[in-house]
């Protein structure tokens, strides 16, 4: 039963009892395992690769605007930091669960082995509704919680960025409490900071830029015209609205759209960017003009298109309605919006799957890149930071294709292959098996 404050709940026993196909965490093991398989692994490599490395729980008292106290639970999963420093992001959520945060963690471990990049894979989350808070409290709220966590982080630990309900504010205010713990500045502990303070260019953008371009890669592997392309984009954050918006800009057509306020079709196609510029000012879709029809909300997944973007939750499309979903590519914007059972349809109806820890690494890499920059204290123009970008995503996008082929595989699981062979290498020469 969920309790009706959400902060209040038994915070180590979230998530951990639940054995259904929706469990993130157990999604993650199952695959580990189907990778494991297929590449042979040493039995003591593959038992480590299912679990985290290290768990932080902690509590977190937070003086509020009316005087009072209020506990608050947080969590920061170290997964594996075999190729380097743990990386991921911290998300503010009133149902923030150990598992979701496990399964994030792990999965940033094969995102950042995929795009080749030097770290390991971390996450944090505090069970909070954000919307329910003011600027005030959620500074407190993000001051606690670096107090609590800020000894196991840092450039050669483990360096956060924001992630849902979470910003450059945040982040700022989370480096300058590091900075005041630690008596110096250390900007490289965390990313994602506004520029004015060692944040990288091109890094609002990175995730749907990301999108984008494997989403073309693809459209050159299937040979489909981009200009014309039918896409839908569930989700219309700060993933999903760029996505669209570059997309757009490669000539494709937005002719579906959901987020929570709601779903809309419109076959005739909606203007990407005035969408992007509504939701910047109103937060929400519902109300901006030239949505088109309303539908149901989990209709638009449904919709005929060509390039299908699930960018807003997990476990988006299931064995329930995977018969009916349809696109040429399939490019998830989110982090785990397809369930197991799930996969082995879409590749069997032909459905070319970007998996979630390629098609959303983007930003993660330059958070990588603003991590470099913050080391040796000097910075790129936007056109290096977008043409390293591409490289990482194109370099990786290949990979994975000719990892597919090479075993006659899901593209999931091929990403998944290529990432675990990569970090399965730094255990076994770091001789942690």
């Amino acid at each position: 039963m969920k309790s009706s404050h959400p902060e209040s709940v038994d915070f180590h026993a979230i998530g951990t009892s639940s054995d259904s196909e929706l469990n993130p965490f157990r999604i993650v093991q199952r695959q580990v395992d189907e990778a494991a398989q297929v590449l042979k692994l040493d039995p003591g490599i593959h038992e480590l690769l299912r679990w985290p490395l290290r768990e932080i729980h902690v509590t977190l008292p937070v003086r509020m605007d009316d005087g009072s106290t209020r506990i608050f639970h947080g969590f920061r999963v170290q997964y594996n930091d075999a190729r380097g420093p743990c990386k991921g992001g911290i998300r503010f959520h009133p149902e923030e669960t150990i598992d979701d945060v496990r399964a994030l963690a792990a999965w940033m471990v094969w995102k950042c082995a995929l795009v080749d990049i030097p770290l390991g894979g971390g996450k944090g989350g505090i069970i909070c509704d954000p919307r329910t808070m003011s600027r005030g409290e959620l500074e407190r709220l993000a001051r606690a919680y670096i107090r609590q966590v800020g000894h196991h982080l840092g450039l050669v630990k483990d360096v956060p960025a924001p992630d849902v309900n979470t910003n450059a504010q945040i982040m700022a205010w989370m480096v300058d409490e590091f900075a005041f713990m630690h008596g110096y500045n250390e900007f490289g502990m965390i990313t994602g900071k506004p520029i004015a303070l060692g944040g990288s260019l091109g890094r609002e953008d990175a995730t749907g830029r990301g999108v984008m371009l494997t989403v073309r890669e693809a459209a050159k592997k299937l040979s489909l015209d981009l200009k014309g392309a039918r896409m839908v984009v569930q989700g219309y954050g700060n993933v999903g609205s760029w996505a669209a918006v570059l997309l757009q800009d490669l000539g494709c057509k937005l002719v579906g759209v959901a987020d929570v306020s709601g779903a809309w079709s419109n076959p005739e196609g909606m203007d990407a960017y005035a969408l992007q510029e509504y939701v910047k000012e109103k937060k929400v879709l519902e109300g901006c003009p030239g949505l088109g029809t309303p539908i149901p909300p989990e209709q638009v997944l449904e919709l005929p298109c060509e390039i299908l973007i699930p960018a807003a939750l997990h476990n988006q499309i299931r064995k329930d309605n995977v018969a009916r979903i349809k696109p040429r590519i399939l490019a998830e914007g989110a982090n785990g919006p397809t369930t197991p059972e799930a996969d082995q349809v879409l590749h069997e109806n032909g459905v070319y799957v970007i998996p979630d820890f390629l098609c959303n690494a983007g930003g993660v890499t330059v958070s990588y890149f603003e991590m470099v920059q913050n080391a040796y204290n000097y910075y790129w123009d936007l056109k290096t930071v977008h043409d390293r970008l591409e490289q990482k995503m194109v370099a990786a996008f290949n990979a994975v294709h000719d990892m597919a082929q090479k075993y006659k595989v899901h593209n999931r699981l091929a990403a998944y292959l290529v990432a675990i062979s990569r970090v399965a290498e730094a255990m076994r020469l770091r001789g942690w098996a």
